[in-house]
C-alpha cells in the first residue's frame, strides 16, 4: 500500500489524520507484513477513523462490518439469494429438458450469493481496508469465525466452497473493551492502544479543520476538550464532537468559549441528561471553562 514510511506519514496528515510515530510505523508494519491492527481504547478516540484515513491515503475503499450483539456469520460473510436461486430453477424448469446436476452446481455459484463485507474485502482486485468495527460486542464464537481469514486469508462456505483471496486486505479490529478479545486474535495482529489525544495534538487536528483560525483558538478547543474528559462525564466527548464545537464556534462568530456560551453550546457537549445537569450546576460550566483555560496555556507553551 505504501512504499516508505515517510510516505505513509505524509499521506495520513494530507488526510487529516494526525498520528504519532509509533501508530504510523505500526501501520507501515501491519501493511507490508500483511498482519492484522488491533486497536483498543475509549470510544472516539479515533480507532474507527484510523482505518478511513489508511484507505484514504492508500486511495482504496473500505469493507466495513459493524458488529453488534447477535450478529451472524451470514451477515458478516454473505448468504444465497434464494429467491433468485427459486427464479432460476422455475425459468430452467419450462425450457424442458433440464440436466438438473448442472443446475444444482450453478444455483451454488458467486452468481447466487450475495456477498457480506469479509467476502468482498476477498474478492476486491486491488487491496482493500477491512474494518471489524467494535468486535468486543460480539463472542468468542463469532470471533473463532475470523480465525482463517486472518490465517489463510481465505473463506470456506458450505455449499460454495472455499473462497481464496484475490488480494490481502488490510485489515482493522476496533474494541472499545466491553468485552476482552480473545488470544488467538491477539496473536495474529500488531497491538496499537489509542486514547484520546493530548491537547498539543488535538490542537493540531483542529487547526486542519479550522486553518483559517488563530493558535489560540485551536489550543482553546483542545484545552475545552481535555477539560471535559477530566470531568467524568457519561460520555467524554470524541475528537470528531470536538470538531463539531469548533465548527459551530466559527458559525457563530466566537473565537473562544465563554461562560456566557454555555446555554448555547450545551447540547453540543452534554449528550445525557446527567451530563447536562453536571454542566449547569452552579459554577460548574465556569469552574470547567476555567480549567479549559489553565489546559489551553499548557498547549500554547509546548507548542511555543
Amino acid at each position: 500500500m505504501f512504499s516508505s514510511l515517510q510516505q505513509l506519514e505524509e499521506r495520513l496528515r494530507a488526510s487529516g489524520y494526525i498520528a504519532d510515530s509509533i501508530t504510523t510505523t505500526t501501520v507501515f508494519l501491519s501493511t507490508r507484513l500483511h498482519k492484522t491492527l488491533l486497536l483498543e481504547g475509549p470510544a472516539g478516540s479515533g480507532k474507527t477513523q484510523l482505518a478511513y484515513a489508511v484507505a484514504d491515503a492508500a486511495n482504496t475503499t473500505v469493507e466495513r462490518l459493524q458488529c453488534y450483539e447477535g450478529i451472524n456469520e451470514e451477515k458478516a460473510i454473505g448468504k444465497f439469494d434464494e429467491s433468485l436461486q427459486r427464479l432460476c430453477v422455475e425459468l430452467r424448469a419450462k425450457s424442458g429438458d433440464v440436466d438438473w446436476a448442472s443446475v444444482r452446481t450453478e444455483l451454488h455459484s458467486q452468481d447466487f450469493f450475495n456477498a457480506g463485507p469479509l467476502m468482498r474485502a476477498l474478492l476486491c482486485e486491488k487491496p482493500c481496508v477491512l474494518l471489524v468495527d467494535e468486535l468486543d460486542k460480539v463472542d468468542q464464537a463469532f470471533e473463532a469465525m475470523l480465525l482463517e481469514l486472518l490465517s489463510e486469508w481465505r473463506l470456506s462456505i458450505p455449499k460454495l466452497g472455499t473462497v481464496e483471496a484475490r488480494s490481502i486486505p488490510f485489515v482493522v479490529l476496533t474494541s472499545n473493551e466491553e468485552r476482552r478479545i480473545g488470544d488467538p486474535l491477539r496473536r495474529r495482529s500488531f497491538y496499537l492502544r489509542v486514547e484520546h489525544p493530548t491537547a498539543e495534538r488535538e490542537a493540531e487536528i483542529v487547526a486542519l479543520r479550522t486553518p483559517d483560525s488563530s493558535p489560540e483558538f485551536h489550543a482553546g478547543l483542545a484545552g475545552l476538550a481535555k477539560a471535559l474528559r477530566g470531568w467524568s462525564l457519561e460520555k467524554a466527548p470524541s475528537v470528531s464532537e470536538i470538531l463539531d464545537l469548533a465548527d459551530a464556534l466559527k458559525i457563530l462568530g466566537h473565537d473562544q468559549v465563554t461562560p456566557e456560551l454555555r446555554d448555547v453550546l450545551l447540547p453540543l457537549m452534554a449528550k445525557t441528561e446527567a451530563d447536562r445537569k453536571k454542566l449547569l450546576l452552579r459554577d460548574g460550566f465556569a469552574s470547567l471553562i476555567y480549567d479549559a483555560q489553565q489546559y489551553t496555556r499548557e498547549a500554547l507553551r509546548s507548542a511555543a
